[in-house]
């Protein structure tokens, strides 16, 4: 966890780095909250001098005269007032929204190791709820920072300019008050940073709930999960509470301070204007006075109490703004392919973050177009991240991956990604209908390239089903169609794209063995120029690959076709006899 100082270094940069396009716009609040404070200053003055020369003496020309400045000055300020609180609002939005848009596209750089790191949950909450907290802060920093000091300050020089003498009070009452909120800030620094880490956590757990629903619905564990989530959430009420109880002190301890000081005035005042040595108009601006110098310190004090969750709020967003990502771009990224569909990976290792041991060691594999090169081995072998090594989702800590002849570091991201078409383990759909999940690598397919990637994919029959056909809605996620479906649609929406590379992750495994049959079968016809590289469980999927690489413990432990691994490889003959598989052991 970020310590106090990098996180009030971090709200300064965050704010400082945000706030330079809308300098206009503050200058404009600044303008417009000196005004109206002005003329907040002026009114009381203006009320001591109609009653001290106008009430008083009887000169109802001169009442009438201050009452038409005072309207005016009234009008002033209401309107700077008005004026400000609306630039400001929109200042701070917009800030709010450049932030996250920053946090955004930051996590999109991430690679799949930084994601990890992070956890869904916690980004999720550093872009919508920490970035909150920035922004209110923001909200009440440009409707105070003028108002508060030229009140504090201002009115301090004009009840000296009433009296002298009993201004003394104000040595005694600003520094009661000082110490009072000083108190009560201490005690939310350390809280601050606990409400964002139990924030995270109740998000963590209700991702996780909603997401195994059905787990948890099959194994009866209802009451355990309302458990977690009841003692999650109750820390982040005792949190908040504590939080609460802190503020709840505020008001009284505030409204005390007035009222004291009301009477103090109203006392020694009173005693003054006995004597004759104060006008009663200026006891009367004195106390107006006194109440805009503790109002500026309440609007100051308002500020400061956000300002401890705004800045761990701001070292959570720093964080992420500054996390270096594993995948970078290179400076003169390669653009054009001297050899498109080709696929060389050699020597290639991946360890993860503080793992005792790589997970893929000395990998090498060929994939060239025209053929499909499959990948097999047992559960964690490591199929899956080699898989992911090509489209870059995280680099090598070992050796190379080269696509079309060029190593992956050095490709810009856009020609790899339109050269690869990647069908991952889970396939995920996104929320809006099937036509825009379809259209997602190729924005440009038409309504026929549409239907034909379908029929590859052996989806045509349950969408042309669908009383909407290409326009029925798809849930984030895919949730309303079945496993096997949203299988097929994520290989649809690969076709559509039409790349020189196809990765298939297991993605036949939700599929009955017919539909598998005739999906593998309307590929070959379609996908004859292209590469295709098939990670599979079942060895009936993969039998007839030109070439096969047999994976056990992150190391390739065998390369050929079925019948040459059959005939010599150990560990590819147990994974077919392990599945009975009848076929492939003929």
């Amino acid at each position: 966890m970020t310590d106090r100082p990098e996180r009030r270094g971090a709200l300064l940069r965050l704010l400082r780095a945000h706030l330079r396009p809308y300098l206009g716009s503050i200058a404009i609040v600044v303008l417009l909250q000196l005004a109206q404070t002005s003329a907040s200053l002026l009114l009381p003055a203006l009320n001591a001098d109609t009653i001290n020369n106008g009430v008083l003496k009887g000169d109802t020309g001169h009442i009438l005269g201050s009452g038409a400045v005072m309207l005016a000055v009234t009008l002033v300020q209401v309107v700077g007032a008005a004026a400000a609180i609306y630039f400001a609002a929109r200042t701070a939005m917009a800030i709010g929204r450049d932030i996250r848009a920053s946090v955004f596209a930051k996590v999109q750089t991430f690679s799949v190791r930084e994601l990890g790191e992070f956890g869904a949950p916690s980004l999720i909450t550093r872009t919508t709820n920490d970035v909150q907290q920035v922004q209110m802060v923001t909200m009440l920093a440009l409707a105070s920072m003028v108002t508060a000091p030229i009140m504090g300050v201002g009115g301090v020089i004009m009840a000296l300019g009433q009296d002298v003498p009993l201004s003394a009070l104000l040595l005694v009452v600003v520094p009661a008050l000082a110490v009072a909120m000083r108190l009560i800030l201490r005690g939310m620094g350390p809280l601050a940073s606990f409400v964002q880490q139990r924030i995270d956590r109740v998000n963590r757990l209700l991702r996780e709930q909603i997401t195994g629903i059905r787990v948890v619905r099959a194994f009866v564990r209802e009451d355990h999960e309302r458990e977690r989530f009841a003692d999650a959430n109750g820390e982040l009420m005792g949190v908040a509470l504590g939080v609460g109880k802190l503020m709840a002190l505020m008001l009284p301890a505030i409204m005390l301070v007035m009222e004291l000081s009301n009477a103090a005035v109203m006392w020694f005042g009173g005693q003054r204007v006995d004597a004759g040595a104060m006008p009663i108009g200026s006891l009367f601006a004195f106390l107006h006075y006194l109440m805009q110098i503790l109002m500026s310190t309440l609007m100051a004090t308002f500020m400061i109490l956000q300002l401890p969750r705004a800045r761990v709020s701001a070292g959570r967003i720093d964080e992420v703004l500054s996390t270096t990502t594993s995948v970078t771009v290179a400076e003169n990224a390669v653009t054009e392919l001297p050899r498109p569909g080709h696929v060389d990976v050699r020597g290639a290792g991946f360890r993860y973050p503080g793992a005792e041991r790589p997970v893929l060691h000395d990998v090498d594999l060929i994939a060239r177009p025209g053929q499909t090169t499959a990948v097999v081995g047992s559960t964690g072998s490591g199929k899956t991240t080699l898989l992911n090594l090509l489209p870059r989702l995280f680099d090598t800590t070992e050796g190379e991956v080269r696509i079309g002849g060029v190593d992956v570091r050095e490709l810009a991201p856009e020609t790899l990604s339109g050269s690869i078409g990647f069908i991952p383990q889970k396939p995920y759909l996104f929320s809006g209908t099937i036509a825009s999940n379809l259209r997602y690598g190729n924005p440009d397919a038409t309504d026929a390239d549409l239907w034909h990637a379908l029929e590859i994919a052996q989806a045509r029959d349950f969408v042309e089903a669908l009383p909407d056909k290409l326009d029925a809605p798809i849930g984030q996620g895919g949730t309303n169609v079945s496993g096997g479906q949203r299988q097929r649609l994520a290989i649809a929406r690969a076709l559509v794209a039409k790349p020189d590379i196809y990765l298939f992750d297991d993605s036949f495994s939700a599929l009955d063995n017919s539909t598998d049959a005739a999906l593998r079968a309307a590929l070959a016809r379609e996908l004859g120029d292209a590469t295709v590289v098939i990670v599979a469980q079942r060895i009936s999927t993969i039998r007839e690959a030109d070439r096969i690489v047999v994976l056990d413990g992150g190391r390739v432990v065998g390369t050929g076709t079925h019948a040459e691994l059959m005939d010599t490889n150990d560990t590819y003959r147990e994974i077919v006899l392990s599945q009975d598989d009848t076929v492939g052991a003929k």
